[in-house]
């Protein structure tokens, strides 16, 4: 394989863990969704810990959980949609074995998701703001991050199916 991992990256509930789980089956690598192992692992689900503990906290556990996947070669992984916010994460997801996918989503895609999830205390808030406000202003703040780690730029309103080619031709 050409690349050691596939990382996606997007804001959330644009569709990053449907993708990378797709990509993974129809590829025979390994799926891992970063959000999923640190919530295993500290036995709590995002929201608590966030709650108990604070986002800064929760950063940490992110960040470290993002460098044990550089260590190890053929997975497809999801990430939580902060990830690109700490430098150290930035510069993993651009190294060149790695293939970074931003699944890029505008704000009333996010919010029509987000309005249908059927479990929305996974995905604690990010501001005191109403989530209108915060999802377009949260967009706004990060679109430059995930542009400056994009190798493959894909529409989250676009069929998953369509980017499972895609990425595996790049593979």
């Amino acid at each position: 394989m050409r690349f050691h991992n596939i990382y996606l990256i997007g804001y959330r509930a644009c569709g990053k863990t449907t993708l990378a789980r797709r990509v993974a089956e129809s590829s025979g690598l390994k799926f891992l969704d970063t959000d999923q192992v640190i919530q295993e692992n500290s036995h709590m689900s995002i929201d608590e810990m966030v709650s108990s503990r604070g986002w800064d906290y929760f950063r940490d556990i992110e960040e470290k959980t993002l460098a044990d996947t550089a260590l190890i070669k053929g997975m497809v992984v999801a990430t939580g949609g902060g990830v690109i916010l700490r430098e150290s994460n930035r510069e993993i997801l651009k190294e060149d074995k790695m293939l970074t996918v931003y699944l890029q989503a505008d704000a009333d895609l996010v919010l029509s998701r987000l309005s249908s999830d059927p479990n929305p205390k996974l995905r604690p808030a990010l501001s005191k703001s109403p989530l209108t406000l915060e999802v377009m202003n949260t967009l706004t703040e990060r679109e430059s991050l995930y542009l400056e780690c994009a190798d493959l730029i894909l529409d989250a309103a676009r069929p998953v199916e369509n980017h499972v080619q895609r990425i595996l031709n790049l593979i």
